[in-house]
């Protein structure tokens, strides 16, 4: 990243997830400023969001730095998106592939809605960077998690609203076992700890018995990428 960006402000997705958290730390250690922004939007797995408060505070009792350049934590309601939508994710339904080949876990434009929301909510706030936790290396086939939609989208914000905003994806070409070892570069075993026993992921709101990559139900999409990533990182140690 330019040196440039070492004096800005960046506004990321934090929703209390892996990825999330991995970003959270990411901007930290690049930006001057942080503010964080995560969504209710009618979500079955809601939980994450009360995650945030203990990953917050783990992260500012890690790394005083970090702390000193923390911002707010801006939380956005937009129920209708669960409204219009009907996916695993925001109905009480089995998780399962569609005829389409993707999971019914997709909620149809969710990534567009969010960045363009954050977009609109750093604006207000006079920040042009905003970081999401994006990937198309080891993920669930999302087509709005892919580098050319991210691509796509900052150039409609940035002419939309006359700002020359930037999206950043650090975990764009990532696996999920190199987001763990990401965790570890930035913040140390520290911070993998914390990601491990505080960050949520699993789609079903799952906090029951703790499993050694941290919590869920282990077998919903999202544990299953976790845990593999999990796996592969302690292999490659």
């Amino acid at each position: 990243m330019s040196d440039n960006f070492s004096s800005e402000t960046a506004l990321v997705l934090f929703s209390g997830g892996q990825d999330s958290t991995t970003c959270l730390a990411w901007s930290l250690e690049q930006f001057a400023r942080v503010e964080m922004l995560g969504f209710a939007y009618g979500q079955r797995h809601a939980i994450e969001l009360d995650c945030r408060e203990r990953l917050v505070a783990g992260i500012k009792a890690l790394r005083p730095d970090w702390a000193s350049k923390l911002g707010e934590c801006h939380t956005l309601e937009i129920p209708t998106l669960a409204e219009i939508s009907d996916t695993a994710l925001t109905r009480d339904v089995a998780i399962a592939m569609g005829a389409d080949g993707l999971p019914n876990t997709f909620v149809p434009g969710r990534n567009l809605v969010f960045l363009t929301f954050a977009a609109a909510l750093a604006y207000r706030r006079g920040i042009r960077h905003i970081v999401g936790g994006m990937c198309e290396t080891d993920y669930s086939g999302y087509p709005d998690c892919r580098n050319d939609t991210i691509k796509a989208l900052q150039s409609a914000l940035s002419l939309g609203m006359a700002k020359d905003f930037e999206l950043h994806t650090p975990l764009m070409w990532l696996s999920k076992a190199e987001t763990w070892k990401l965790a570890l570069d930035l913040g140390g075993t520290g911070l993998v700890d914390l990601i491990r026993e505080h960050s949520h992921t699993c789609y079903l709101g799952d906090r029951g018995a703790p499993h050694d990559w941290g919590y869920g139900c282990g077998e919903c999409p999202a544990c299953t990428l976790r845990e593999r990533g999990w796996r592969e990182y302690v292999a490659s140690r």
